[in-house]
């Protein structure tokens, strides 16, 4: 478990072309193809996990199960997020479909929340991109729906997250870059699209 920089950063249409711009002189190149990825995200009953990242508590979490559909073979992840004082980390793990469908039928146990079940959706499409310092990925159609529903809520925003495990470059992303940073759940914006 190491603690790494996440920085977020809001795309609006206008920032767009001023991005690929600063993307080549800043010479960063693409890592994967662009994926399609689902996010499932858990909460508890009175939806602490929610709450406390909307209200910026720590230690919090984010307890969600993430789904590459359109890969050779769909694989599942278990990732637990964790903000603390240190900083921010991440567990992921690898689940086969018994341990999903439990999960989607029993939730997950958590120490700290307690049952966790099955709340939210998120889908997106996500390009990944790399230069000797960092790694960025860009979020685009990002979709919302509640668990088990086929309405579906667009946000018009697009993300862009900078991911370094060298805690000591976070100056160097707000001295560098002019877009506006922001604090982007896409848990928690779920809940501004679906009441």
């Amino acid at each position: 478990m190491t603690f790494r920089i996440e920085e977020k950063i809001i795309l609006q249409n206008n920032d767009k072309v001023n991005l690929k711009k600063w993307l080549i002189k800043n010479e960063y190149r693409k890592l994967y193809p662009k994926r399609k990825i689902y996010s499932l995200y858990f909460d508890n009953y009175n939806r602490d996990i929610y709450s406390d990242s909307e209200e910026g508590c720590i230690p919090r979490k984010k307890i969600r199960i993430r789904n590459y559909p359109n890969i050779e073979v769909s694989q599942k992840n278990l990732e637990i997020k964790t903000s603390a004082v240190e900083g921010r980390f991440k567990i992921s793990k690898k689940i086969n479909n018994s341990i999903y469908k439990k999960f989607l039928n029993f939730g997950y146990f958590d120490k700290y929340y307690g049952i966790c079940k099955p709340i939210r959706l998120v889908e997106y499409e996500r390009e990944y991109l790399s230069n000797n310092f960092f790694r960025i990925t860009i979020d685009s159609n990002i979709n919302y729906s509640l668990f088990n529903s086929k309405i579906k809520f667009k946000d018009n925003f697009d993300v862009m997250e900078f991911k370094s495990d060298n805690l000591n470059l976070k100056s160097w992303i707000l001295e560098n870059t002019y877009f506006a940073k922001s604090r982007f759940s896409k848990y928690c914006r779920s809940y501004y699209f679906i009441n």
